[in-house]
């Protein structure tokens, strides 16, 4: 009798762990079917964040002209491809190697965030540089603007100055004189042409030693010379008739020349010009009968 109580007890003390490892193996089947299932659910996530990632890189090369800045983020981007692919290749009970890609996503979003900073601060650099480029040409284009007006006055006044300090032959009188020095009245007559004018008073002119050039020329515009001598005007060489020196002071001048007429001279009118300086000072004219 007490064996048979001893061997229902040993079979209730079996049958109770029987039942308790069967519970905790339920327990574990199911605990394990849940991580699973999690696993699955973050690997679904993860493989989401992996692609965006790698689209985002994609786009922030698009936005710099930065070419080693550039090859970086085609470098992670080909980093975070590559990770991708591991993770669809991971099975979902593989708990580890999902923990390792889900540390490596942190990274990866790390990297990807700083970089992200960068290009913004980048571009706000960028915008602020070509605010200041815009404002610098927009000085520099009201400066030149400022200049070339200043230029033009300073060209103006300039010429004024000139003008002022140019000087004025006046009372220009020329006519043809007869042997006793009489005005002829006829070309046979006439034995040599005078020609009187005033150089005026002018406090801005330059004084001193003066070289007056005078051309007369006849009525087909050939000018009276003798062997051609020429004078610098205008970048050119122009024929005079008579050069005549005299110390100018700065006041008023009184100046006569004479030219011997030696050739024929036909009727018609006479043009005289007198020269300065370079300058045309003044002309007028006279005829011969």
């Amino acid at each position: 009798m007490e064996k048979n109580k001893k061997l229902l007890i040993a079979i209730a003390s079996l049958i109770v762990i029987a039942v308790g490892l069967g519970i905790l193996t339920f327990v574990q089947f199911r605990k394990n079917s849940e991580m699973t299932q999690l696993f699955a659910v973050e690997k679904e996530e993860m493989e989401n964040e992996y692609s965006t990632f790698a689209t985002q890189y994609d786009e922030l090369q698009v936005q710099i002209n930065n070419d080693s800045l550039r090859e970086k983020l085609e470098s992670e981007k080909l980093k975070t491809q590559r990770l991708l692919e591991e993770l669809r290749q991971v099975k979902t009970s593989n708990a580890a190697e999902i923990m390792r890609l889900k540390k490596e996503l942190k990274t990866v979003r790390a990297v990807l965030r700083s970089y992200v900073v960068q290009i913004d601060s980048l571009d706000r650099l960028n915008k602020e540089l070509a605010q200041e480029n815009t404002e610098v040409k927009s000085k520099y284009h009201a400066a030149t603007a400022q200049i070339n007006t200043l230029s033009a006055e300073k060209k103006r006044l300039n010429e004024k100055v000139t003008l002022a300090a140019q000087l004025d032959a006046t009372n220009i009188v020329a006519q043809p004189l007869n042997k006793r020095g009489k005005k002829a009245k006829k070309v046979k007559d006439a034995k040599k042409i005078a020609v009187s004018f005033t150089i005026v008073k002018n406090i801005s002119a330059e004084t001193g030693n003066k070289t007056l050039y005078i051309r007369i020329a006849k009525p087909d515009n050939e000018v009276l010379s003798k062997d051609n001598a020429t004078f610098a005007y205008e970048n050119t060489q122009l024929t005079y008739s008579i050069k005549k020196y005299i110390e100018y002071s700065g006041e008023e001048q009184s100046v006569t020349v004479y030219w011997d007429i030696q050739e024929y001279l036909p009727a018609g009118t006479y043009h005289v010009y007198i020269f300065a300086d370079g300058n045309l000072i003044g002309q007028g004219a006279f005829s011969l009968q």
